[in-house]
């Protein structure tokens, strides 16, 4: 009698990935155990007393207009100018009609440089427009200046800033960054040194490509060196900082305890675990007390990102990849059934948060939210997707066609979308009605997150045999060396830059469309700073020392309160 062979099927182990990254540098427990002291009645008291202190500083009529404008640009770069925002509006609006209005354009060359440069950066950022031309004779100018002047190498300074305000097609102040430079770069050691270091400070990254946030922090020890500095301002500029840390501690502490339950530190070990950097970008891109629901929404936002992409970009098979881009699609929690296990935990997590979210707006504000953020993580998805099939395939894509995909795979759209509706049921109804009109601020905000993030971390991920990114894929396009298409990546940013610019000059910001506006700027501004040394998101250590003194450490001390 024959007994014939049972088939054995023989499961080939799948072959997975690993990017090596590096563990995260902040403990759980290192975490839970922050505190703050400045959160009591006593620092609340003192901190009105210097906001009642610091209204009265601000005049009720801008004259003399030079020194009204220098200390709004002080309150701003002191990070403390939210206090102030009525007081701010109404003076910015009486110097706009006295000095900067078409009507005064026979009065602009007798202007001093420094009034017109400080006045035009200021007034373009509260969304006023002066026209170019307010710099004409401009060669002239610059040719006449003495660098060892107080007064001239101010007003030098206050252009090359105000140069960074351009649209497209501003030929005056394309000119006035590439003079203001060169004359800084030749001048700096003639400068005086009381405002030297603002020029090296500026020479390394303009005020307007800088984070609020850090900015302030920086400027609170160049601003009390000064000897025209006020008492009043500083030590309100100290203390807000410290309250207002108090307040991102504890806004951590309830992301890091979110972070745990989920679990996903220990069941998805492949991926980052970057809870502290995530929530970093969240005071980069909002620092006030009162977004603080926010900035814990938009910190799960951000860690959600993370790991996901990291199942498309190293850990999941394309077949594996293409289920999981359907399930986010159809919204279907059913789907589950047909993923693999790591993929049921990060689909459920996923799932139940995003839903969480949309319940709490809905129970805030009366709006439906839901369908927004399903399509704006689906087409995340489905960008990452196309990533993967190229990646599989071996296929290049051009530079436009990278581009085009790329813009969404950043993860600036879904970023942006939960953006818009984490404030009050006032705004979430604006938002709401100027939804096409935010349409080109998200895309090129996105664009300059994808160039600096392209630019950081391309080195790395082709190491481990990731697709191109855009500066290899316009060096395929067009046989240009790796130094022209760095080059001609930056040059893209600064267009790019100017484009927005427009942009938000052209929106007329009510309160709640202005504080969106600059949360979309702040995230390009973000990408300049996690990015700007390397991949800072991808190494923590590179921003260690950030996240020590914005997060964890005071700047001052009992003994200087009093």
């Amino acid at each position: 009698m024959t007994v014939a062979a049972k088939a054995v099927t023989v499961v080939e182990p799948v072959t997975r990935r690993s990017a090596n990254y590096e563990p995260s540098l902040w403990s759980f427990d290192h975490i839970q155990s922050l505190s703050s002291e400045y959160k009591g009645e006593d620092y609340k008291s003192r901190a009105d007393t210097l906001k009642d202190a610091v209204k009265m500083m601000i005049p009720k009529v801008g004259d003399p207009a030079l020194r009204s404008l220098e200390l709004v640009d002080d309150i701003q770069r002191l990070g403390i100018a939210y206090h102030f925002e009525e007081e701010i509006r109404d003076l910015m609006e009486i110097i706009y009609c006295n000095y900067f209005t078409t009507h005064h354009l026979h009065e602009w060359n007798k202007m001093n440089l420094n009034l017109k440069a400080l006045g035009f950066r200021l007034m373009r950022q509260h969304g006023y427009h002066v026209p170019q031309e307010i710099f004409n004779n401009l060669k002239d100018t610059i040719q006449n200046l003495k660098p060892h002047s107080l007064e001239d190498a101010r007003g030098v300074l206050n252009l090359y800033e105000a140069s960074y305000h351009s649209f497209e097609d501003e030929s005056i102040l394309d000119d006035a960054r590439d003079l203001t430079t060169k004359y800084l770069k030749e001048n700096i050691d003639k400068i005086d040194e009381s405002i030297s270091s603002l020029v090296s400070h500026a020479l390394e990254l303009p005020l307007h490509w800088r984070v609020p946030r850090v900015e302030s922090m920086w400027f609170i020890g160049a601003y009390e060196k000064r000897s025209d500095m006020s008492p009043t301002l500083l030590e309100l500029a100290k203390l807000d900082f410290d309250m207002v840390q108090a307040i991102h501690i504890e806004d951590l502490k309830h992301t890091s305890r979110w972070w745990r339950n989920t679990s996903w530190d220990t069941k998805l070990s492949f991926s980052r675990d970057r809870v502290v950097l995530n929530f970093l970008w969240t005071i980069g891109t909002s620092y006030t007390p009162h977004n603080s629901p926010g900035r814990r929404t938009l910190a799960k936002i951000n860690s959600l990102i993370t790991i996901i992409d990291d199942v498309y970009d190293v850990y999941g098979t394309l077949d594996e990849l293409q289920q999981f881009t359907e399930a986010i699609d159809r919204w279907d929690i059913n789907v589950i059934e047909e993923l693999p296990d790591y993929m049921k935990i990060c689909f459920l997590g996923f799932y139940n948060t995003i839903n969480e979210i949309s319940y709490d707006i809905l129970t805030n504000t009366g709006h439906y939210i839901l369908p927004y953020f399903k399509k704006s993580w689906a087409d995340l998805c489905k960008a990452y997707l196309v990533e993967a099939r190229w990646y599989y395939n071996g296929y290049t894509p051009t530079f436009q066609e990278y581009l085009d995909n790329a813009c969404v795979s950043i993860s600036g759209g879904v970023i942006l979308m939960h953006a818009k509706f984490s404030s009050s049921v006032d705004a979430t109804k604006e938002i709401l009605q100027c939804m096409q009109r935010f349409e080109k601020i998200d895309h090129y905000s996105s664009l300059i997150l994808r160039l600096l993030d392209d630019l950081a971390t391309s080195t790395d991920e082709l190491a481990r045999g990731d697709n191109l990114k855009s500066m290899e894929c316009y060096m395929r396009d067009t046989g240009a060396t790796e130094e022209e298409a760095r080059g001609y990546i930056k040059e893209l940013v600064g267009d790019t830059w100017k484009k927005l610019n427009k942009e938000r000059n052209a929106i007329a910001s009510s309160k709640y469309s202005g504080e969106y506006i600059e949360f979309a700027t702040n995230l390009s501004r973000m990408a300049q700073f996690v990015y700007g040394e390397g991949d800072g998101h991808g190494h923590p250590d590179i921003l260690n020392s950030h996240v020590s003194s914005l997060i964890f450490n005071p700047i001052l001390s009992n003994k200087q309160l009093n």
